[in-house]
Parts: C-alpha cells; sequence; structure tokens
C-alpha cells in the first residue's frame, strides 16, 4: 500500500522517479581561539572570506541570469545585501577581538544570534529569507574552513530521480541538472521562498511543507510527486501509477491549451469583458507578463526597492523603476501599492521595533505616514512616473479616511514642489485603496468618498477576517476566501464601489482559483489581477463560464451557511464548463488519487 503525503504545491507539474534523500550537513566549526598578536589578522580573514563569498554569489546569480532571467536572478542579490548588513559585520569583529575567537566560530555565534531571533516570528516569510541566510553562513563558513562547495548538480546520476531533503537552499537549487532531477520534496519551505521561485523558473516540479518525509523515505523507493496538488505518494501500486500517468497527459494537453490564450481577449461567452491584470514583484517582470497577455498590473509591490537594504531608496532610482513598467504598458493601467513594511518585511534602514503581533502592528501605510521622509520621496517618484502612463497609487491597509486625507495633503505638497522645479507629471492620476480588513470593507461607503478606486485584497481581508494566519499550515483548512463572512465583504465593497462610481477590483489569490474566478466574476467584478503563473488559467475559466451562469451561482452561494457549502455550489453550477481537476492552485478541488 502506497504511502501518502500532502504538503504546500510549489511548483506544478507531475513526476515520478526513484527518491534520492539528500542530506545537506552544514559544516562543523570547531570552538578554537587565536593568540592576541593573530586577532586583526583573522578580522582580515573574515573580511577576504566575505569577498570571496561574494564574487562566488556573484557568479550564481550571472549564471542564473543566464540560464533563467534576470528575475530569477536578482533573488541572489539579497544573499549580497547580507553580506554587508552591518549588525552582521560588526559582531562577527566584536567576537574575534573581543574574545579572541576564530573567524569561523565568531561568524557562527553572530549567526545563531541572527537565526534566533527571526525563529521567534515563526513566519513563513521570515523563514523563507533565514534560508538565505543560511545559505550565506554556510558559504563563508566553508572559505574559512579550507572547504569545497558541495556538488549539488547531481550530474552524475543516471536515472530520473526525486530529490527529497529537509530543505534546498537558493544556490542549491539553482544548480541542480532538470533533466535529471525531475522533482523537489522538501520538508520545510513555502510557495513563496526562493528555492521555491527557482523550481518554477527550471520547471521542476515540487511539493514543500511535508513535515518530516526526508526522514521516512529511502533512496531508490519509488515515488509520484504532484506538484500541483501538493501530494507525495511513496510505493504507489500500478493502478495509481496508471492514474497518474493518464492525469500527466491530461495536464501536458491543457497547458498546451492554455498558450494558446495569451493573446485572446478575457470575454465570457455571453461577451461581457473582464479586465485581467498581472501581479509582479519585480519591474523585470513587466515584458513576460504583457507578452502573456496581462492587461497592466493590478499590483506592482515595491518592496524590492527596501527590504534587505542598508539605506533608504533614492528618488531616482525609485522612479526608474516605476517608469519601466509604465512604459512596457503604455496604454494599460499599472496599480502601484506604496511600501507594505512591517509584519513580515523588516527594512534595515527602518529598525523596526520588536512586536507580539507585527500583522497587527506599525506596518504597511501606518508606516509610510510614520516615516515621511520616506514616504514623500517614493510619493514623488511615483508623481513623476504618472508622466509615462496611467500610473495609479495604492495605499494597502487602510483603516481609516483619515489615511487617505493626509496622503493627498502630502501627495499635494509634493505636486507644488514638482510644478516648481519644472517636473512633469499627469495631474490626473489616480489614488486608491487596497481593501484588506474588516474596518475597510465595512466603511467602503465612507472611503469611496474619497478615493479614486479600490483593490480588494482577498489574502489579508481573509486572514483579518477569520482571524486565521494565512501562513500557518496547521490551520490551513480553516484559511479559505470562500468563508460566507469574507463574501458578504467583498459584496459589501462591490455595493460601496459601484455607488462611488469607482472601479473596484481583486488582486488577492482568490481570484487565481477557478471557483474564486467564478464567484468574483458572478459578484459583478470586472477587474482581476493574478499571478503571472495564473494569467492563463484565469483567462481560461473566464472565457469558458458565462458570466450568467457566475451569477447564478454567485447569487446562490452568497446564501450558503459554510465555505463546504459555497464550494459545492460552484462546483455544481460551473461542473459543465470546466473541468476542475486539471487546475492548479491552493485550493484544489479534485482528488486525483
Amino acid at each position: 500500500m502506497s504511502l501518502i503525503w500532502d504538503g504546500i504545491p510549489a511548483s506544478p507539474g507531475i513526476s515520478m522517479g526513484s527518491a534520492l534523500v539528500v542530506h545537506v550537513e552544514r559544516p562543523r566549526v570547531p570552538h578554537e581561539t587565536v593568540p592576541e598578536d593573530r586577532v586583526e589578522a583573522e578580522v582580515q580573514r573574515f573580511h577576504d572570506a566575505r569577498a570571496w563569498t561574494r564574487r562566488r554569489i556573484e557568479e550564481i546569480r550571472d549564471g542564473t541570469a543566464e540560464r533563467l532571467g534576470p528575475v530569477e536572478a536578482q533573488i541572489f542579490e539579497a544573499q549580497i545585501v547580507m553580506l554587508d548588513d552591518v549588525d552582521l559585520v560588526s559582531g562577527t569583529e566584536f567576537y574575534i577581538r573581543e574574545n579572541h575567537l576564530s573567524a569561523a566560530r565568531a561568524l557562527e555565534l553572530r549567526m545563531l544570534e541572527f537565526q534566533s531571533q527571526w525563529r521567534e516570528t515563526d513566519h513563513p516569510m521570515v523563514m523563507d529569507r533565514l534560508n538565505d541566510l543560511i545559505d550565506v553562513e554556510t558559504r563563508l563558513v566553508r572559505h574559512l574552513l579550507g572547504q569545497e562547495d558541495p556538488d549539488v548538480a547531481l550530474g552524475d546520476i543516471d536515472e530520473p530521480v526525486i530529490v527529497v531533503a529537509r530543505e534546498l537552499t537558493p544556490s542549491m537549487t539553482v544548480q541542480l541538472d532538470r533533466d535529471v532531477v525531475r522533482g523537489l520534496a522538501t520538508d520545510a519551505g513555502t510557495r513563496t521562498s526562493h528555492s521555491a521561485i527557482l523550481a518554477r523558473a527550471l520547471g521542476i516540479p515540487a511539493v514543500v511543507g511535508l513535515a518530516d518525509l526526508s526522514r521516512r523515505v529511502d533512496t531508490g523507493q519509488a515515488v509520484i510527486l504532484d506538484g500541483r496538488v501538493g501530494r507525495i505518494l511513496v510505493d504507489p501500486d500500478p493502478s495509481e501509477t496508471a492514474r497518474y500517468q493518464e492525469r500527466d497527459i491530461q495536464v501536458r494537453q491543457w497547458e498546451q491549451e492554455l498558450d494558446q490564450l495569451a493573446h485572446l481577449d478575457p470575454e465570457t461567452p455571453d461577451r461581457e469583458v473582464v479586465q485581467l491584470r498581472a501581479n509582479i514583484d519585480f519591474p523585470g517582470e513587466a515584458e513576460a507578463v504583457r507578452d502573456r497577455g496581462a492587461q497592466g498590473v493590478g499590483l506592482l509591490r515595491t518592496e524590492f526597492l527596501v527590504v534587505g537594504k542598508a539605506s533608504m531608496p533614492g528618488e531616482e532610482e525609485q522612479y526608474e523603476a516605476y517608469r519601466h513598467v509604465a512604459e512596457t504598458f503604455a496604454h494599460e493601467a499599472v496599480f502601484i501599492r506604496t511600501f507594505d513594511l512591517g509584519g513580515d518585511k523588516f527594512p534595515v534602514f527602518l529598525h523596526m521595533p520588536v512586536e507580539e503581533n507585527p500583522f497587527l502592528g506599525w506596518r504597511a501605510v501606518r508606516v509610510c505616514l510614520d516615516t515621511p521622509d520616506l514616504f514623500r520621496t517614493q510619493l514623488r517618484a511615483l508623481l513623476r512616473a504618472t508622466a509615462h502612463g496611467d500610473v495609479r497609487i495604492m495605499l494597502p491597509l487602510v483603516t481609516t479616511v483619515d489615511e487617505i486625507r493626509d496622503t493627498r495633503r502630502m501627495l499635494e505638497e509634493e505636486e507644488a514642489g514638482l510644478h516648481a522645479a519644472d517636473v512633469a507629471f499627469n495631474p490626473g492620476y489616480k489614488l486608491g485603496v487596497m481593501i484588506e480588513t474588516p474596518a475597510a470593507a465595512l466603511i467602503a461607503e465612507e472611503l469611496g468618498r474619497h478615493a479614486d478606486f479600490f483593490s480588494i485584497g482577498t489574502n489579508d481581508l481573509t486572514q483579518y477576517t477569520l482571524a486565521v494566519d494565512r501562513g500557518n499550515a496547521r490551520l490551513a483548512p480553516r484559511y479559505t476566501p470562500f468563508h460566507p463572512a469574507v463574501l458578504e465583504l467583498i459584496r459589501q465593497t462591490l455595493h460601496a464601489g459601484r455607488a462611488a462610481g469607482i472601479e473596484v477590483s481583486v488582486c488577492g489569490e482568490m481570484a487565481a482559483h477557478p471557483l474564486g474566478a467564478v464567484m468574483l466574476l458572478g459578484l459583478g467584478i470586472s477587474a482581476m489581477s493574478v499571478a503571472p503563473a495564473s494569467l492563463s488559467e484565469v483567462k481560461k475559466v473566464i472565457r469558458s463560464v458565462p458570466a450568467s451562469v457566475a451569477r447564478e451561482a454567485a447569487a446562490e452561494a452568497l446564501d450558503a451557511p459554510t465555505s463546504d457549502e459555497v464550494v459545492q455550489i460552484l462546483t455544481r453550477h460551473t461542473a459543465e464548463w470546466l473541468d476542475l481537476s486539471v487546475f492548479s492552485g491552493r485550493w484544489s478541488l479534485s482528488d486525483p488519487a
């Protein structure tokens, strides 16, 4: 009988092969001291190791850019920044000078302190960053101990394997030979980790968050990995193998069909048009999502400019980034979210306070309004970018009307400064808010009097409405945007937006789920923004399900008392139009086994 593990789908695809259990040992650092007259030489040895490590990471970054593209290569910029972290460098120097420790031992102790602080949050996105820190530490320590980097390409393997490991660092993942490694299964990790992003770029199916799989599987055991739904089968029986082989054929045919949709309009069979935009993390992604059929950018996250940086980003750097996206979509709307800092994003230069519950603390628009130097610089850059396209400024986590008023006042003051300096901008730009909390949804009618648009962020709206941490694997079954309370808040927001005559769009994960897209379409949402990988699937949903059917389904679903019943209603109404078994997504509804 086969053993089944369910985890988090991290990279789509079905793969079969023998398990290769990889135990990546971190180097053991002996407790060594150096004589006083060798202390400064040891400090210099530490700096030499930093310089060598920087060169090595730059090589990996450049190789990644050549192999996968510039967006994926930017992952390694975060590691380069870590090498120059003031607290890391000064703390290691202190241990060498004060305690006469070897450079390797001093670095290990300082890194342990960093890791201990970060693990206190226990948030997946922070743990993802910790994975990068461990990658940097391992490379530094190995060099200081005179050890070679391990060969993780697995190029000497002569048959397809499914790599099973506790975790894989980004530099390990990017070096894997995809002709040999047919799948990745790790105990730790999230879908947004850098290793998962690289697995998707490499086209290697992956499942993460599998708890103790690496201790329960032996090398050589047969494995089936389904990266679309997040399932691992160990020692499958012949009928299971045959079923997955057939499913793999169906999925490949489906993906070929999706590729042909890129340049078709997102229009329902009964001729209702939906604006389908993309959510992106970096300006360099703009061309790729445009080529995949995105009709603009519904969410440009700007945290790439600040997270992990030792100093505040300048106006010119920001302006160039925003201008690039605006010019890429010269005839489409580009929604740029102001810095969503705090919570799981910690820019070094801000010295964020330690909070017991950072997701209910000093974050997002609150941080921006409380740090006017940072915020005004971003607002000036955004205003200048409006001269190059339909750039719309979007405020995250708004809960009060005053937050919009205060931002408008700052914008007006910065407009005056740009006028005085004869700097071009579009005075007709739009300022809107993200609806991410019950508070915002409940006062949406009043917010609509001050905002030019609403964008519903269903991820946080679901989290805050249900009091469920969306990154907590134990609570995953309770985290669902199909909860009646979430649907009612979306309905209220849409009603308030219509009354105000402003656009209401959705940029959360709900829009990327087939039934979520149907529900939103049925409610009357006419603009959705999804991750690049979901563009074709959502377009397929829109082009397959008549808007009239979606409206019937949504009307009935709004009266359902539970999320399970909502899902059942939506499934029943769409069964004639969609084969849900081939869709990927977090809320997979069809059990392929």
